[in-house]
């Protein structure tokens, strides 16, 4: 089992980097970034990290 990275909250389940049992990454770091041309509000951005299970 990974070590959880308790800098990086995630509620995010589905992705590979999420800890199993616990609600944080297990990452280092993470990549944030927008798929919009001028972001606006928080549902603009994106973890660029992510990956799917």
């Amino acid at each position: 089992m990974e070590k959880c990275n308790e800098c990086i909250k995630c509620t995010v389940d589905n992705c590979k980097h999420h800890h199993n049992t616990k609600n944080y990454c297990t990452l280092a770091s993470i990549e944030v970034g927008t798929h919009e041309a001028n972001p606006t509000q928080d549902q603009c951005t994106d973890c660029l990290s992510f990956m799917k299970r």
